[in-house]
């Protein structure tokens, strides 16, 4: 995986939003997950977070999302605490964790539809989304008929159909095949080109020139990484 950085976006069609975090610690239950995590992106950046298993690649995605709440160190969003205004960071960013949350007695193009109108996207681009991720023709497949790797597809999609500029990915690639893949880097490369910042985790190699952030280096020194 390449680890070099683009060249920014001359016109962002997204935001020009920043992204920081500063001396982040993560507290699970009564254990230390990770300490002293800092990280700095800037509009077309991309972070790939590296680890064993249990170093806390997704509990960092989940803080970073506001989703779990750092027990102490600060998340920065244009320079302003995210905390100030979690709301506002929720409608600017977009997580797709391991869960893959399609319903299953609606059909494809109304599961997508349905998450368009919740982050104010347009369902007008439903179909077009659909096709880009390879499943135009099970728009009216019900969801409990889809397989594994086409439910992350569609959550995928998600992304295409309610646009924000930060995208937080945990192993986006789970179940696909090498064709979904390429998409997948595709809709990566095109979302950066427009400014927007990508952070993810990942066990496949992707044809992503991103930043490294090994978690393994912010495991608390109190607490044996996991075997």
């Amino acid at each position: 995986m390449s680890r070099k950085n683009p060249t920014r976006p001359i016109n962002p069609i997204l935001p020009a939003t920043t992204f920081a975090g500063r001396e982040l610690l993560c507290i699970r239950g009564e254990r230390r997950v990770f300490a002293d995590l800092s990280f700095d992106l800037e509009p077309g950046d991309a972070l790939v977070l590296l680890g064993r298993n249990g170093s806390g690649k997704s509990s960092l995605l989940r803080v970073m999302a506001g989703l779990l709440r750092p027990a102490a160190g600060v998340l920065l969003r244009d320079g302003k605490p995210v905390a100030d205004d979690p709301e506002a960071h929720g409608g600017a960013a977009r997580h797709v964790g391991h869960m893959d949350a399609v319903k299953p007695v609606l059909t494809v193009a109304e599961n997508l539809t349905f998450w368009a109108n919740l982050y104010g996207g347009s369902s007008e681009g439903v179909m077009i989304a659909l096709e880009r991720v390879g499943l135009g023709h099970l728009a009216t497949l019900p969801g409990k008929m889809l397989s594994a790797g086409q439910k992350r597809r569609v959550n995928l999609a998600r992304l295409l159909v309610a646009p924000a500029p930060l995208w937080l990915l945990d192993e986006p690639t789970t179940a696909l095949d090498k064709t979904a893949v390429a998409v997948v880097e595709s809709m990566i490369a095109q979302h950066r080109a427009n400014g927007g910042i990508v952070v993810f985790s990942t066990h496949v190699d992707l044809a992503v020139d991103a930043r490294p952030l090994v978690l393994d280096d912010h495991i608390p020194a109190n607490r044996e990484p996991l075997p």
